[in-house]
């Protein structure tokens, strides 16, 4: 049965003798509106008054009323549908059109395909989906009651334990389950920490460029973001602490600078840990791809080197698989374990059959084996996405191929901006992200960040190439 929840309200204001009307009124509104379409089967009159807490005698008059009017009709056994063939008449546009929606400069552009270039994206087309499938019908036929209740809020042991045994594999990072936080994304990563570590007012550094989202969340939080710019070597840790020497944290990108891509050198890592350590600081580390290099091995995390408890460390399983699963996860110091359990059980968890499927995934060794089959095919990928659009852009775009990670750095040549330009590219369905948008102040470097996860071949990215050229 489809019962209008919008439309139909679970209480009526009004005396006795309006209540039939309201009914009637607010079904042909939604008949009208489109909300309720001609076939809709609509509530038995039993079941409305019930909800409604009304006679059933006062919704069948309203029932008779739309009958009578053509609105409706009964089927029988079949129920009450809406009648077939009616078409939805909007109502008359308002004296004054609402003002257009303003861009959210912290969000990149949602669509329901896969757009060319778009970021953070993996390569959706090279997913196991049928083993994926058998995996979770496993998980529903031996479904048991209990698991039906709310899941752990850290995560399910499970998950947990599976995915610390991953990270001190691959990553060199050596935690227990009860350090690691299965978390709906970066936003809940970085809340749950922004929360249970720091206080209005705090001072934190964050890359120069930077991921924009973390500047976001730090001044959603009231915070103070600190800038610190980056060189070939990564974060400049002396400018850091020249600018913002007393900072409570520092929000950093090690594996694959986000998102200029280059590597944390050593140094640099050593010392972003003795200022830690130093000044009571915390870093959070967001590895957010760096299961992806393709010159070397992956570099170990940052988290690996930390012997004095200072790093958190934010991974996600949405990047490396796909965006749908909305999960992450977050290492934490095991001194902080339990005060992170605490928060976790105030701030809720994630889907539990999810995080199931998630678990024996990694367990039964088929994320170890999807990580490697992606590396081999993005290296691939990443070559061909390059070549191709050289070869259609020539010198009005220099591609930089990045040692890792899963975008292109695309510098323009000439007086073009590329935000003019990323905004002419999203207009013709091509996904552009500029840059400067990427800079805490006006005047950053131009360019386009442009994903090559779900480019195929070369000649695709050379077909592309030439429609950026024509908007140029």
């Amino acid at each position: 049965m489809i019962a209008p929840s919008e439309p139909i309200p679970t209480s009526l204001p009004g005396g006795a003798n309006a209540l039939y009307r309201q009914v009637y009124e607010r079904f042909r509104e939604a008949i009208a509106q489109g909300t309720l379409k001609p076939g809709d089967r609509i509530p038995s009159a039993r079941a409305l008054a019930k909800e409604l807490g009304v006679a059933r005698g006062t919704v069948e008059v309203a029932y008779s009323l739309l009958a009578s009017e053509g609105y409706i009709q009964a089927r029988g056994q079949a129920g009450t549908v809406v009648s077939p063939g009616l078409q939805p008449h909007a109502a008359a546009p308002a004296a004054q059109p609402p003002a257009a929606p303003v861009r959210d400069e912290h969000a990149w552009p949602r669509s329901s395909g896969i757009l060319p270039f778009q970021m953070g994206l993996p390569a959706l087309d090279a997913f196991p989906r049928k083993l994926w499938a058998r995996l979770g019908a496993r998980q529903l036929r031996g479904l048991q009651a209990p698991e039906l209740a709310y899941p752990p809020s850290g995560g399910l042991p499970a998950l947990r334990g599976a995915t610390a045994a991953y990270l001190q594999v691959a990553r060199g990072i050596h935690c227990q389950p009860s350090q690691v936080f299965i978390t709906s994304g970066y936003n809940h990563t970085m809340r749950l920490v922004l929360q249970a570590l720091f206080e209005p007012g705090d001072e934190v550094w964050m890359e120069d460029p930077g991921y924009p989202p973390t500047r976001f969340l730090l001044e959603q939080a009231r915070l103070r973001p600190a800038p610190v710019p980056v060189d070939h070597d990564g974060l400049i840790v002396g400018a850091g602490i020249e600018r913002a020497p007393r900072a409570r944290g520092a929000v950093v990108t090690p594996a694959h600078q986000s998102p200029l891509c280059m590597s944390l050198s050593l140094p640099r890592r050593q010392a972003l840990l003795d200022w830690a350590e130093r000044n009571g600081s915390w870093i959070v580390e967001d590895d957010y791809d760096g299961e992806y290099r393709y010159v070397s091995r992956p570099l170990p995390a940052l988290k690996s080197l930390d012997t004095q408890g200072r790093v958190l460390y934010a991974g996600t399983f949405s990047k490396v698989l796909f965006p749908g699963l909305r999960l992450a996860y977050l290492v934490v110091p095991e001194a902080q374990a339990a005060r992170f359990e605490r928060i976790c059980w105030l701030t809720g968890g994630s889907p539990g059959l999810t995080q199931a499927i998630l678990g024996a995934f990694i367990a039964e060794g088929h994320f170890g084996r999807h990580i490697q089959r992606m590396r081999k095919l993005y290296a691939e990928r990443r070559e061909a996405a390059a070549a191709g659009l050289a070869a259609a852009l020539g010198t009005r775009m220099r591609i930089e191929p990045q040692p890792g990670g899963m975008h292109l750095v695309a510098r323009l040549q000439g007086p073009q901006t590329d935000r003019g330009l990323a905004s002419r590219m999203q207009k013709e369905g091509l996904f552009a992200e500029a840059l400067s948008r990427w800079y805490a102040a006006p005047g950053g470097q131009s360019g386009l960040l442009l994903s090559f996860t779900n480019i195929a071949s070369e000649t695709q990215a050379r077909d592309l190439g030439l429609r950026i050229r024509a908007l140029m």
